[in-house]
C-alpha cells in the first residue's frame, strides 16, 4: 500500500505501554467495551493480556474470534511538528512510521497530510 505523508497537529501518548501481539488464526475471546472507537473490539488471548482489535480484523463466532491476519497493538507517542508516514489506515486510526523508524497505531484526528 502507497504511504501518505503527515505531520502530527495535536500530541498524542500512547495509552497501553505494553503492546500484544497476535498472529492470524489465533482464537481470542472479545466484548464491546464503550468507546469513542467505532469499529474496535475489547480482546483478551489465552495468557490473560487485553488489547483494542479492530473488528474488521477478526470472525467472531459467539464469544470468541479469530484473527484474519497478524496484529500489532503498540501504539506510538507523537508531539506536534513530528512527520509520519501512514502506512494503512482502520477505524479512525493509522499505522504509522516516524522518522526513526518507530511503528505504532496514531488517532488519524492528530494528523494532517502535508
Amino acid at each position: 500500500m502507497k504511504t501518505v505523508n503527515y505531520l502530527v497537529k495535536r500530541s498524542y501518548t500512547a495509552a497501553y505501554p505494553e503492546s500484544l501481539v497476535i498472529r492470524q488464526g489465533t482464537r481470542i475471546r472479545f466484548e464491546r467495551k464503550p468507546t469513542e472507537w467505532p469499529g474496535w473490539i475489547w480482546c483478551t488471548v489465552e495468557s490473560g493480556k487485553s488489547a483494542w482489535v479492530p473488528e474488521a480484523w477478526v470472525e467472531i463466532n459467539g464469544n470468541c474470534c479469530v484473527l484474519k491476519r497478524d496484529y500489532d497493538s503498540r501504539e506510538l507517542t507523537v508531539q506536534p511538528g513530528d512527520a509520519l508516514e501512514v502506512v494503512f489506515t482502520e477505524s479512525g486510526w493509522g499505522w504509522v512510521r516516524n522518522r526513526e523508524g518507530r511503528e505504532g497505531w496514531v488517532p488519524l484526528d492528530r494528523i494532517d497530510p502535508r
